[in-house]
């Protein structure tokens, strides 16, 4: 009895102090993410004051952008999240405070002159430095800042999207694919919901699109073969867009040029590029992810076939030349621009295949697959569920072993077919057929080979 006495009291003083720890976290998070959003909206509305297109401003916006990380904070530069969650595995969450200026401005600059580039990944690197330093203040040990700054994280995704739940969930899920951290799960939703109450007392708005999908699309077998066929196609978009993103960066970093130089023709190229393809690839891009989710189609403008690959080529430019951003923006316009394609081949449900896609791409770059799943509820209705669930898990397992963050460390396999290096890192994991099932794929060749032999001998000559 006095065991079970002493497991309670502890349990109960220990849920006591990370009600209260994460708590504050989640204040100061929210109130800081709410000051980021808020001088970037204005950024944005203030683009109509300059007497020229704001995007011809990129090159030098991206040049400053580069002076910014690589004289105050080397660290804040690429996309956040990935240097969050390298922070984490490897330097117990320790992550330098002058990251939370330094990427805040240079994100506002990136995006207010055009980058394509997101909010959400700077909001969780502002986030998580600013967990960090709390726990430097209080001498925290290095296991409880770790678990302080997953929390900094969850309260950054929350505040930044307005969705409470698969926000904090997002923040845990994102770290080790295949395994949640339950010991931080509790910490994160509540300051996760901290973060977001306070982002919402402080007057940020979100926007939410319940589209009643129960009452135009009803539960058939012919829509979920399609969902079914949607998830194996966003799973090819998802491929294509870590791919394309890694080898751009790559491709980039290998010319011996000067940085500044490259970031100079970077931004060149993208405003010769809008001059043929448009100008709604530069910065969030949130029209036109708004605009796919409209059931009338004829009541928006046309989105082009081939919206999801510029925008995955903006994307991969601003932030290979140096640009500050998130890549989960522009993920989500790549996957709302793709479910628009797919609705419109299917011929119907168009806004809700963009729905789908929104999510689905998410679970598929990132390896997330239950906040994507939650995050569709809480954007689009209950009613998209089942549907959801479906497409995010096939999408989620035809990704393979890749993401848009190489630090996520691999602790499960996506078919008991591969044998997968577990434990390490996404660059340096490697996934390859198990020999027994190999030699099986080579008796099936050879008797597919002698099958088809013996076919051409009884055919007449």
């Amino acid at each position: 009895m006095k065991k079970h006495f002493l497991e309670q009291s502890i349990i109960f003083f220990s849920v006591s102090k990370w009600l209260i720890i994460s708590t504050i976290i989640g204040i100061v998070i929210g109130a800081i993410v709410t000051f980021f959003v808020t001088v970037l909206q204005y950024s944005e509305d203030s683009r109509d004051l300059l007497g020229f297109k704001y995007y011809y401003l990129l090159p030098f916006a991206l040049m400053l952008t580069i002076w910014l990380t690589k004289t105050f904070a080397p660290n804040a530069k690429g996309h956040g999240t990935e240097k969050v969650i390298e922070a984490i595995h490897k330097k117990h969450g320790k992550i330098d405070i002058l990251i939370i200026p330094v990427k805040l401005i240079a994100t506002v600059l990136t995006i207010f002159a055009g980058g394509s580039a997101g909010k959400e990944g700077p909001a969780a690197q502002i986030g998580a430095g600013a967990a960090s330093l709390i726990a430097d203040i209080f001498r925290f040990s290095k296991e409880h800042r770790k678990k302080i700054v997953i929390c900094g994280i969850s309260a950054g995704f929350a505040a930044v999207f307005g969705t409470p739940i698969s926000g904090a969930i997002f923040g845990v899920e994102v770290l080790i694919v295949g395994i949640i951290m339950y010991d931080v799960l509790l910490p994160s939703f509540i300051a996760g919901f901290a973060a977001f109450s306070t982002a919402q007392f402080l007057g940020l708005n979100y926007t939410y699109f319940d589209m009643r999908f129960s009452q135009a699309i009803p539960l058939e077998l012919t829509l979920i073969s399609q969902v079914v066929l949607a998830g194996l196609f966003f799973g090819i978009i998802a491929d294509f867009f870590i791919t394309f993103l890694k080898t751009t960066g790559k491709s980039i970093q290998s010319f011996k040029m000067n940085a500044y130089l490259k970031a100079f023709l970077g931004g060149t190229f993208l405003i010769v590029l809008s001059f043929f393809f448009g100008e709604q690839y530069f910065g969030l891009g949130l029209e036109t992810v708004n605009s796919t989710f409209f059931s009338d189609q004829s009541v928006v403008e046309e989105i082009p076939w081939y919206a999801f690959v510029l925008k995955t080529i903006f994307t991969s430019i601003t932030l290979g030349v140096g640009g500050s951003g998130g890549v989960l923006t522009p993920l989500f316009f790549v996957g709302a621009t793709s479910g628009n394609l797919f609705g419109s081949l299917m011929g119907d449900h168009i806004a809700f295949f963009s729905a789908i896609g929104f999510v689905s791409l998410l679970a598929g770059a990132t390896n997330a697959p239950i906040a994507a799943i939650i995050m569709a509820v809480e954007l689009f209705g209950l009613e998209i569920a089942p549907y959801a669930a479906i497409s995010v898990v096939i999408t989620f397992l035809i990704t393979g072993h890749r993401s848009v963050f190489p630090s996520q460390i691999l602790k499960m396999k996506k078919s008991e077919m591969l044998d997968i290096s577990m434990g390490e890192d996404m660059d340096h994991s490697s996934a390859n057929v198990r020999a027994e099932d190999k030699q099986k794929f080579k008796d099936l060749k050879q008797r597919l080979r002698s099958k088809s032999k013996n076919t051409n001998k009884r055919l007449p000559k």
